[in-house]
Parts: structure tokens; C-alpha cells; sequence
């Protein structure tokens, strides 16, 4: 049990600085389609507020949640091992 814990704590913060660098880097993504969009359309208007309301919107989507697979898909592929080469 003390194994695991060693193995899964340096695990666990290396996978929240990819969740962390992962996540800025999309939202910097996103906010740069929003811009283009903006000036491919020819928008007037508020340029900053039209931003913001894309990246609240992108910050509710299934998108951004999918960037939680992160956590999900290691320590899922880690307890499967796990269970295939303890019970089977």
C-alpha cells in the first residue's frame, strides 16, 4: 500500500501541471478563435465583452471537461493493471 502511495502522489501532481498547462493552453486557444471570429466578420461593438462571453460559455462546454481525462485515463489504465494482474 505504501508503494502505491509513493507512485500515485508524484503521479497525481505530474498529471495536475499537464491538467494545468493543458487547460491555459486551450482557453488561449479558444480566445484566439473567438478574436478572429470577431475580425473575419467585420463585428463591431465591444470586442473584449464578446470574448468574455465566448470563454464563460467554452468554460461550461463538454470540451473543457474533456481535458479531465487527464486524471481519468492514467489511473484508470493503472487500476486495470492493477485488478488484471491481481484477479485474473
Amino acid at each position: 500500500m505504501i508503494v502505491a502511495i509513493r507512485f500515485l502522489i508524484p503521479l497525481l501532481i505530474i498529471l495536475t501541471v499537464i491538467y494545468f498547462g493543458l487547460s491555459i493552453y486551450s482557453r488561449l486557444v479558444r480566445r484566439r478563435k473567438l478574436i478572429a471570429h470577431w475580425e473575419r466578420k467585420g463585428m463591431t461593438g465591444d470586442r473584449d465583452a464578446f470574448v468574455a462571453r465566448g470563454l464563460k460559455k467554452y468554460d461550461n462546454s463538454f470540451r473543457r471537461k474533456l481535458l479531465l481525462g487527464v486524471y481519468v485515463v492514467p489511473l484508470g489504465a493503472i487500476a486495470l493493471l492493477i485488478y488484471i494482474t491481481n484477479f485474473k
